[in-house]
């Protein structure tokens, strides 16, 4: 392995396993930390607690220790895995974004599998029967609209309700360096933003469940709920360590630029504009067969992932943002609104633009309004910090990595 030198303040990596090109990670190799232990990897620390016990997974193809399933390896180390538990996407992660899934049995290990999907989102105390111990293993990328802290939430409620122990393998969250975006009002609740949290939190997964318990956030009908919860850390992370993931998160994230452009573009998905969902270029570009004075087109196809893409086969005018530097992406450390911004000016039917969906993301209807009056993307940013103030004092209570 090459020896760790410091660039722009950044470790170095030779990446390991990984889902990206080999180009992709040869330019970007020197911008990340291969010193990082997962809390899967760490058996020592959790597998005394398995010993003897019916064990519940709730994982997916990012749950690996090195290039091994998490399934695989606690089946070779004979812990009793009883079933499988799987989120949006999928166990394998194949499945579209807010696809309906339904039960099945892995193939590989004949394991039943549950989604926690669609009508389904949170185990019954018929799924918990036989279980003692309940374990939680998935890549965050830290957004509030990414659905797997939503799972977390549902997953520690029903290990409350049944009174199962839960234990969170902890994952570094590849934006958890900053914290931005305007905060969720509890009315607008929904499965891509259950909490009042910025659209940034910068909370690994683990901080962010003891957030979910500390804030009482479980909570139901006047019934106060707190899970059973041990968490099992990373080491060698900080919130200001790049961590380049080894196992794309979701089908549509496929690379270190489209996650970190995830906070910004995700907003997109409540436009009538196109973020390249259907190309090979998910997250990383923006286009509308209606926007002019753009030299770049992309057309969505229906693929893998994408099987019905907004804009099919529609030419869509817009910007590639895939030539944007990794170093750049890293330490521009903010959602972004100029993207949107400059798509909503540059859209003739401005009252088409935003659909309903525009509020569950934003969390609140002032984002939209502020876009609309014209207001600055440094304005509107500048409108959040009070709130992100009070925010930030809260979650230090739950950090467990030095920032």
């Amino acid at each position: 392995m090459k020896k760790i030198i410091l660039s722009f303040l950044l470790l170095v990596i030779v990446a390991q396993q990984s889902c990206f090109s080999q180009n992709e990670k040869q330019a970007e190799m020197k911008f990340f930390a291969r010193n990082v232990i997962v809390g899967a990897a760490q058996t020592k620390l959790y597998l005394p607690d398995l010993q003897n016990k019916k064990v519940a997974l709730v994982v997916n193809p990012t749950s690996v220790i090195g290039k091994s399933h998490l399934v695989d390896s606690l089946l070779k180390l004979h812990i009793n895995i009883v079933k499988i538990f799987a989120p949006e996407h999928g166990f394998r992660g194949d499945a579209d974004a807010g696809e309906e899934l339904n039960n099945g049995i892995d193939e590989k290990t004949n394991l039943p599998i549950i989604s926690l999907y669609g009508n389904h989102k949170k185990p019954t105390a018929a799924d918990l029967k036989d279980v003692d111990v309940i374990i939680f293993d998935i890549q965050d990328v830290g957004a509030r609209f990414y659905t797997y802290i939503s799972t977390l939430h549902f997953v520690m409620q029903a290990a409350v309700e049944n009174e199962k122990p839960l234990i969170v393998f902890d994952r570094p969250n590849p934006n958890g360096h900053f914290v931005d975006g305007p905060i969720l009002e509890i009315k607008n609740k929904s499965f891509v933003g259950m909490h009042p949290v910025p659209v940034v939190h910068g909370m690994t997964i683990g901080e962010y469940a003891q957030m979910i318990n500390g804030e009482n956030w479980l909570d139901e009908n006047g019934k106060h709920l707190h899970c059973d919860l041990k968490i099992i850390p990373c080491k060698n992370y900080t919130h200001h360590t790049f961590y380049r993931l080894p196992v794309k998160p979701s089908p549509n994230l496929p690379s270190m630029k489209s996650i970190y452009l995830y906070p910004s573009l995700c907003f997109f998905e409540g436009t009538v504009v196109s973020l390249g969902r259907g190309t090979n270029k998910p997250f990383q570009q923006f286009g509308h067969p209606d926007l002019k004075n753009y030299d770049y087109t992309f057309t969505p196809k229906s693929m893998s992932g994408a099987m019905h893409p907004p804009l099919l086969n529609q030419p869509c005018n817009g910007k590639d943002l895939s030539t944007m530097k990794i170093d750049s992406l890293q330490l521009l450390a903010k959602v972004d609104l100029s993207f949107l911004i400059e798509a909503y000016k540059n859209f003739p039917q401005k009252e088409k633009f935003f659909n309903n969906f525009f509020l569950s993301l934003a969390g609140t209807e002032k984002l939209r309004q502020q876009i609309e009056q014209g207001l600055s993307a440094d304005k509107i940013r500048a409108s959040w910090q009070a709130d992100l103030t009070t925010f930030k004092k809260m979650r230090k209570k739950y950090l467990l990595y030095e920032e």
